[in-house]
């Protein structure tokens, strides 16, 4: 059938589910099925009214298969318009993103609701593969980061794939990077998610050595990596890294999994290399000061030479979290600690205490973005 012909049938109701399904399969053949469905009279609106159709069964849940897979073949469509050059910006200004928050704001984990999400973030997905700043501009003023920081804690492996592309690529832009190092809240919120996913993946990783039932996904650990070498980019943020890095990442804990992924080793390698050397710098800085820390702000951060370094800040929020960088007991006080036992009790409570301040972080974090924006001006605050 002529493509012109299934275009047409998209303005019609009684041809449109067909017209759907056969542009969504054929959609890679047609090089210019983007600029003609965006110029054609009619079309755009009639995808929209697709997607606004389903807002009533998103709550409460009451999505079934076949409206889910229409929906998605008219998410697939705008897949199109949002990569296509000459339709990517026009994409942009007419705020068509935002209509697709509702379905990244859902929870339900029935397979319907999950290839709707799954669907809607290949959209975004292939707005922020182009590179644009335009884009990573606009995204930045709707509630994309906390959006998908969720899907990344909650989803499923390919959901959470996408959704850390998303971010990575987001800080990939140096606007990006700035804005979410750019307090201590937003830094926070990204890496407990990057942290609490690397523990997931390693726990995957130390029962596959056992069994081979579960083993954790080399694309995700990729994009993980490649988020926590970016956030090494901000010298305030660097130095956070120092408290908060996971030791999976340091433990070789994904040697078998990245052994034929060289470039992902390699990134690796380096993470660790700038954490360690900040590390050691941090150490020869703090020959006047308690522990060994820097005592003043990298240049050129978010706040200026002069703001305070990130971890302080972070550790007036949540101590013994991102920056609880305590002083060194002195040498007398150490060796007043009875045994091994007694030291191990300590580390014990310590890290409780640290699992329960990250909960209340995370349950606050959590209230404050159960909804959408509903314009594009609408700040990510936390």
């Amino acid at each position: 059938m002529e493509l012109h012909v299934l275009v047409r049938g998209l303005t019609n109701p009684e041809q449109r589910e067909k017209a759907l399904l056969e542009l969504s399969k054929t959609r890679e053949a047609f090089e210019n099925l983007a600029p003609i469905l965006w110029h054609s009279v009619g079309t755009i609106s009639a995808l929209l009214q697709e997607i606004v159709t389903i807002y009533p069964l998103l709550s409460p849940p009451d999505l079934t298969a076949p409206a889910s897979n229409r929906v998605c073949n008219a998410l697939a469509l705008l897949q199109c318009v949002a990569s296509h050059p000459e339709t990517r910006t026009l994409f942009l200004k007419a705020h068509i993103p935002l209509f697709l928050y509702p379905f990244l704001n859902t929870v339900n984990t029935s397979r319907p609701f999950e290839y709707l999400r799954l669907t809607s973030l290949g959209v975004i997905g292939a707005l922020v593969k182009m590179d644009d700043s335009d884009v990573i501009n606009f995204l930045l003023q709707t509630e994309i980061i906390p959006l998908c920081l969720r899907i990344m804690e909650t989803g499923t492996e390919l959901s959470k794939t996408v959704a850390t592309f998303i971010v990575q690529k987001i800080l990939m832009d140096d606007m990006g990077l700035q804005y979410i190092c750019q307090t201590a809240e937003r830094f926070y919120a990204v890496s407990q998610v990057l942290s609490n996913m690397v523990g997931i993946e390693a726990r995957k990783a130390i029962e596959a050595g056992a069994e081979q039932t579960t083993r954790p996904s080399g694309r995700l650990i990729k994009h993980i990596v490649r988020c926590y070498l970016r956030v090494c980019d901000n010298a305030r943020a660097r130095q956070a890294l120092r408290a908060c890095l996971p030791d999976a990442l340091r433990d070789n804990v994904f040697a078998d999994v990245l052994h034929k992924d060289q470039s992902t080793t390699r990134w690796l390698n380096e993470l660790v290399y700038k954490v360690d050397e900040q590390d050691a710098a941090g150490v020869g800085a703090g020959s006047g000061g308690a522990g060994g820390r820097p005592g003043q702000a990298m240049p050129g951060g978010p706040q200026g030479p002069s703001g305070p370094p990130l971890h302080h800040q972070v550790q007036q929020q949540a101590p013994h979290t991102l920056g609880g960088h305590q002083q060194q007991q002195p040498l007398q006080q150490q060796q007043q600690h009875r045994g091994r036992g007694m030291q191990h009790q300590q580390q014990q409570q310590h890290l409780h205490q640290q699992q329960q301040q990250q909960h209340q972080r995370q349950q606050q974090y959590r209230g404050h973005h159960q909804h959408p924006p509903q314009h594009p001006q609408h700040q990510y605050r936390m």
